[in-house]
This record gives C-alpha cells, sequence and structure tokens, in this order.
C-alpha cells in the first residue's frame, strides 16, 4: 500500500499534470474561455455530463488546481475558489440558505460578517441569532424550527476566543444543521474543522495562504452535495478568483507550513514579552496558560496562529499613540503577511459595530491587534516595546 504523505510533501507536490512542454512548475493560464473539441463535447460539458474548463468564471486550471490542494490539507471532498475572502463566506451562506431560514452565530465574527448578517440578509427574509463563545449552554436554546445553518470563526477575529468545534459539531449533527467554520485565522496547517464534523469550511485566501500581501481571494470547501449548490451559485453569480491570483496561491501553499511554523513561533515570543510588561493590561494568544481557552486550542489546533491581542494602560488614547510611534510595524488591516502589521479594531475593522455589539465581543477601546510576521522576533520586540515606551 503506498504510504500516505506529510501535509509538507503534498502541498508541494500535489499539482496538475504536465502540459506537453514538459514545464517543471505549473504555467499561467490566462485564457477567458475554452475550445471544445467538437459540438458533442460541449453540449455535454454544458449539461454537466462530463467534467471540464468551459470559461474561466466558471474553473480555469489555475483555480483548480488551488482548490484541490486545499481539498487535500483541510480533508474535504470539493470546494470553490472565490475572487475575495468575503465573497467566500457570503457565497458559503447565501448558496445554502432561502427566505425564511434562520442562522445561528458566533456573535465574535469579523466586521463585514457582521454586516451580511446583521444588513443585507434581513432583506432577503433570512435572520440570525447570536450565541457567545463564552456561554455555549445557551446556544441549544437559540435553535429555531427554521434554523439551518451555525456559523462560526476560531480563533475569532479579533478577540481569539476559541470554541470547542467537537461540541459543536456535535450540536449540529443533532439538529441537522449545516456547520460552517471560517478557518481564515488557523489555516488548514494548524486546525482542520472537518475533524471535528464541519460540512462547510471557508478562508480567506488573502491572509496567511498568500502569505505575502499581495493577492485577494477565498475559498469555500466542504461536501460535495454542499459544494454543488456552492458552485451553482458562484457560477451565475460571478465572485470568481481570477487565473492570476489562483497561481500565486498555488505557488505560495507550497510554504505554508514553514511560515506558519515561524509565525506561530514569533507570536508566542511576543506574547510572553507582551504579558511581562507592566504597561500592557491584558494579552490574549491562544497558546499562553493565561488565555482562558488554552486547554480547548491546545486540544484542536497544532499551534497557536499568528496573532496576538493586548490592551495597553491608557485606552484609546495612548492606544492611538503607540500605532503612531511604531517604527518598524506596519499600519494596515491586513494580516498573515511576512511583515508585521498592528491594527485598532475598535475604530477600523470592527467600527460599524455599536459600542456595544464590541464590548460583548471582547473589543475594548484600546485594544491592539497584532499580526505577526516572519522578521526575526527580537526587531519585532524591539519596535513594540520603544512604540510602548513613546506612547506613555
Amino acid at each position: 500500500m503506498k504510504k500516505k504523505r506529510n501535509f509538507e510533501t503534498d502541498a508541494i507536490r500535489n499539482q496538475h499534470e504536465r502540459t506537453p512542454f514538459r514545464e517543471h512548475s505549473v504555467p499561467l493560464y490566462l485564457t477567458s474561455s475554452f475550445v471544445f473539441d467538437d459540438a458533442e463535447q460541449a453540449r455535454a460539458m454544458f449539461a454537466d455530463e462530463i467534467s471540464g474548463n468551459i470559461y474561466s468564471r466558471y474553473s480555469n486550471p489555475n483555480t483548480n488546481e488551488f482548490i484541490d490542494k486545499l481539498c487535500q490539507m483541510e480533508g474535504t471532498e470539493d470546494g470553490v475558489a472565490t475572487a475575495s475572502g468575503m465573497a467566500a463566506m457570503y457565497s458559503s451562506m447565501a448558496a445554502l440558505l432561502r427566505s425564511g431560514d434562520h442562522i445561528l452565530a458566533c456573535r465574535s465574527v469579523f466586521g463585514s460578517t457582521h454586516q451580511i448578517l446583521n444588513t443585507i440578509f434581513p432583506r432577503f427574509g433570512i435572520s440570525h441569532s447570536y450565541a457567545d463563545i463564552t456561554e455555549p449552554d445557551i446556544w441549544e436554546a437559540k435553535i429555531q424550527p427554521n434554523t439551518r445553518m451555525i456559523f462560526v470563526e476560531t480563533p475569532s477575529n479579533p478577540a481569539l476566543d476559541i470554541i470547542d468545534l467537537e461540541w459543536l459539531g456535535k450540536l449540529a449533527k443533532k439538529h441537522n444543521l449545516i456547520l460552517n467554520v471560517d478557518n481564515c485565522f488557523a489555516t488548514p496547517y494548524l486546525q482542520n474543522p472537518v475533524k471535528w464534523g464541519a460540512h462547510i469550511v471557508t478562508h480567506s485566501a488573502t491572509k496567511f495562504m498568500d502569505g505575502q500581501g499581495r493577492v485577494i481571494g477565498g475559498a469555500v470547501l466542504g461536501t460535495k452535495e454542499l459544494i454543488k449548490e456552492v458552485r451553482f451559485f458562484t457560477r451565475h453569480t460571478g465572485p470568481s478568483m481570477s487565473p492570476f491570483n489562483a497561481w500565486v496561491l498555488s505557488k505560495s501553499l507550497e510554504t505554508l507550513a514553514v511560515r506558519m511554523e515561524r509565525h506561530c513561533q514569533n507570536a508566542m515570543a511576543l506574547a510572553k514579552y507582551l504579558e511581562a510588561n507592566a504597561e500592557v493590561l491584558k494579552v490574549k494568544y491562544p497558546f499562553l496558560e493565561s488565555h482562558p481557552h488554552h486547554a480547548l486550542a491546545k486540544k484542536q489546533m497544532k499551534l497557536g496562529g499568528g496573532l496576538v491581542t493586548f490592551e495597553i494602560k491608557g485606552g484609546l488614547d495612548q492606544g492611538r499613540k503607540f500605532l503612531n510611534a511604531l517604527s518598524m510595524i506596519s499600519h494596515s488591516p491586513n494580516l498573515g503577511d511576512t511583515r508585521t502589521i498592528a491594527i485598532h479594531p475598535a475604530s477600523t475593522t470592527h467600527s460599524k459595530l455599536t459600542e456595544e455589539e464590541r464590548a460583548a465581543v471582547g473589543i475594548k477601546p484600546g485594544l491592539i491587534r497584532i499580526a505577526v510576521g516572519l522578521e526575526d522576533v527580537s526587531d519585532i520586540i524591539d519596535d513594540v516595546e520603544q512604540a510602548i515606551a513613546a506612547s506613555k
């Protein structure tokens, strides 16, 4: 029996077959459409009787390879590449929900996901309820007769809360619900939600998958049955990933494992430094023993991830001074880059939430999120240290 290859090997060696030109690296297929061999092949492809590329809005060899790699990494049956992470989040829900349906969502989710649930879906008759990660006992009581899906992200953005995927998988199975997990912060290298019962896994490929802040992209992965619905939705609504972005992302996946190891190593070192700094009120990092869900993070994640959040003394004003005093670290809304990035969630990524909504998910006025990059960690800590000193 052929030995199963490891994650790192598959990420590098799982690529599409070579063309007659015998290239070692997969070529870039910049074409809007594809040529049929004959009229019968064209008819059969459009009728979904045979597989094949028709039009790059539907599929392309580059997007196909990218998705094949991700399915291998996540342990899913099929997937769809999208133009952005939010296109993936929206498509993973909109394709599977109807007017009158209800979603049970984790309260701590990305700001734009909140906008989909709070503002966009009510226009189409889709309702939602929020449940707190810290109160697992109330989740089942919030399930309604018309509940169709549970949507969560873990670790959450930006609170870095962890939800028990095994427990949630059992809850979804008990009530015959679709469990949809945003796995962006963990990546498939650190966590596989399908292992715990998820039916759909969504990603913003813009982040750690690209890893260098170059391109935008997303992915919806899951069972063949559910992805068939998502593919129909995206095929006719058009949030398709460009072949160039797919080519870049597929190559980036080859280094995902080694990059995530360094991101996590640096993040852990920074978190320990911040925890020992007298000017810092509170630090959250999943693999710190002080994290409220530390044991759970150790159970379902390989490492703690590349994000650290902390509150600096002095609240909002000192937080702004800290950001303005940073010298090397970038002030940007992105994350998962080779370069370390800092952001103030309350005034940027989650600014559309009310003050009460932010407080409910742990976003204090002085909260800082740092996406720890791949620089030498001593340089990262030095910049943070001088910025804290300058912000007093």
